[in-house]
């Protein structure tokens, strides 16, 4: 019932616009041109992933839509009202694990609802509704000390849509778990977004992660960092990780792989102007 409301809630918020947006970081007299006319909109429910090479500028273009960064020019808007600050309205999942060492799962996820004075009984059902959800419940009075990397993580998601934000943004999440807990990962992500339809903006330089997981992935080029190219994923939802095995999948990924290996090369010729 409580994921049903979180739901109805989800789908008619979490418009993303991002416009004219580019990002300068100056340091000692040198100029860093990150990124350059970034030009995105994303539907309410939609699963996008940012996609690119190291140096490429996805971990900020994420960090100015969840308000740590300010544009140099530009602006970014979530459901019309422009971004100038974090805000509860974006959810953030960082790719290390972020839990407080000194509280429990439990004490962890119902952290912000807790500052934002929900009352205790109406939180303590929708965080063990949660963590119910997850396969956290019997963990709920661990410390992140004695989770394992995916059930920190899984902690971690958690505790971000329990506040029911709008747009769910994420930073490599599953990049320091080992191969089999990333796939079970990607799956339980894909169930939770599925009943819940909040926007998520996923960055990751794992090709074969972006096309199971996203329904548009935006390939980034370097120095400075844009939208190369935005390609639509024709893979049917829901997706298993048999999926990955199929000849669309295979000719998807060998199309961004060509994005990517063209954005990679540039990037070493440059360094090697540089040098």
């Amino acid at each position: 019932m409580l994921m049903q409301q979180t739901k109805q809630h989800a789908t008619t918020k979490g418009a993303v616009l991002i416009e004219g947006l580019s990002v300068i970081f100056r340091r000692r007299g040198l100029v860093n041109p990150v990124l350059e006319s970034i030009h995105l909109q994303i539907q309410p429910g939609e699963f996008v992933c940012l996609l690119g090479p190291s140096g490429c500028g996805k971990s900020t273009l994420l960090n100015v839509i969840a308000g740590f960064i300010k544009p140099t020019e530009g602006y970014v808007m979530v459901d019309h009202m422009p971004i100038t600050s974090p805000g509860a309205d974006r959810g953030f999942v960082f790719q290390q694990y972020s839990l407080l060492p000194w509280k429990t799962t439990f004490e962890n996820v119902e952290f912000g609802l807790k500052i934002r004075g929900m009352a205790k009984a109406e939180r303590a059902a929708l965080v063990n509704d949660y963590l119910n959800r997850v396969g956290l419940y019997k963990h709920r009075n661990s410390y992140p000390s004695q989770l394992s990397g995916g059930m920190q993580q899984r902690a971690s998601i958690v505790r971000a849509l329990v506040n029911s934000p709008s747009v769910l943004l994420m930073d490599e999440p599953f990049a320091a778990l080992d191969a089999q807990t990333r796939h079970m990962m990607q799956e339980l992500l894909l169930d939770i977004w599925s009943d819940l339809n909040t926007t998520v903006i996923f960055v990751t330089h794992d090709i074969e992660e972006a096309l199971f997981l996203g329904d548009r992935i935006c390939v980034m080029g370097v120095q400075p960092g844009r939208i190369k190219a935005e390609i639509g994923n024709t893979l049917q939802r829901p997706r298993h990780f048999d999926d990955t095995l199929s000849n669309e999948f295979t000719q998807l990924h060998r199309q961004v792989f060509e994005l990517i290996r063209e954005e990679t090369l540039k990037s070493m010729e440059q360094s090697m102007e540089v040098a």
